[in-house]
């Protein structure tokens, strides 16, 4: 998963995009909680919250086949939970453990492929998360774009001067890149410094929520409510 297909992803253009980042907040919490309440949830309830889950995705015009693939990455963290589960005499545990994982990483990866961090994180901080964490968490992801750019160029320069591949030489160039990235990002910091920065990030276009991210939650709550109910009913 390459932070830079999803920050491409993340500047589409399309509905779910245009929308408040805390709708899209609420609503992927909501989803998440909705999944967490099904104990033991049949194939068919897994697949309505798939289906719900993809109709999102096209309406965002993210690539859906990329989407699918990368919420895979999760299921071998999950695999070994369900193998004890399956192995104990529960495979429809083992089944909905699986699926809602799955679920799960396909929601959260759908929130940050139509939410631009900036955005993201501005969300967090009006439902009160720390400052500090949010920062962190900035600062980190911004510096995955200096890592990628520093690891290109003494690739790049590696194989100009036809360089071959050896433990000892992945050894020191992962010396190298981190000496190069650590000086990179000390004086980013202090440019950011020297133009004012005080530990806040500011938006040049203000949050504002209204009548669209209101129908946008009613619709998607009715949506979880028939599926719980469904559930409720078997």
């Amino acid at each position: 998963m390459h932070h830079v297909t999803l920050d491409t992803w993340s500047r589409l253009q399309s509905p779910l995009h245009r929308l408040d980042a805390r709708a899209k907040i609420v609503a992927a919490l909501a989803v998440l909680v909705s999944l967490a309440l099904t104990h033991r949830a049949p194939p068919e309830l897994l697949g309505g919250y798939g289906l719900l889950i993809t109709a999102l995705a096209l309406a965002s015009r993210v690539p859906l086949l990329g989407l699918l693939l990368r919420a895979g990455l999760v299921l071998p963290f999950a695999l070994g939970v369900a193998a004890l589960n399956l192995f104990g005499g529960d495979p429809g545990r083992a089944v909905a453990l699986l699926g809602k994982s799955y679920l799960s990483a396909y929601m959260v990866l759908l929130l940050l492929a139509t939410t631009p961090l900036h955005a993201l994180l501005r969300g967090l901080e009006w439902f009160g998360a720390p400052r500090f964490f949010l920062m962190v968490a900035q600062f980190l992801y911004r510096y995955l774009f200096v890592l990628s750019e520093q690891a290109q160029h003494m690739r790049r320069a590696r194989q100009c001067r036809a360089g071959g591949r050896s433990w000892p030489a992945a050894g020191s160039t992962v010396a190298v890149l981190f000496a190069r990235s650590y000086d990179r990002a000390e004086r980013i910091h202090r440019a950011m410094l020297a133009r004012g920065f005080q530990g806040h990030f500011i938006l040049l276009d203000p949050p504002a929520a209204g009548a669209r991210e209101l129908l946008f939650l009613v619709v998607l709550a009715a949506a979880l409510g028939g599926l719980q109910l469904a559930l409720w009913n078997r």
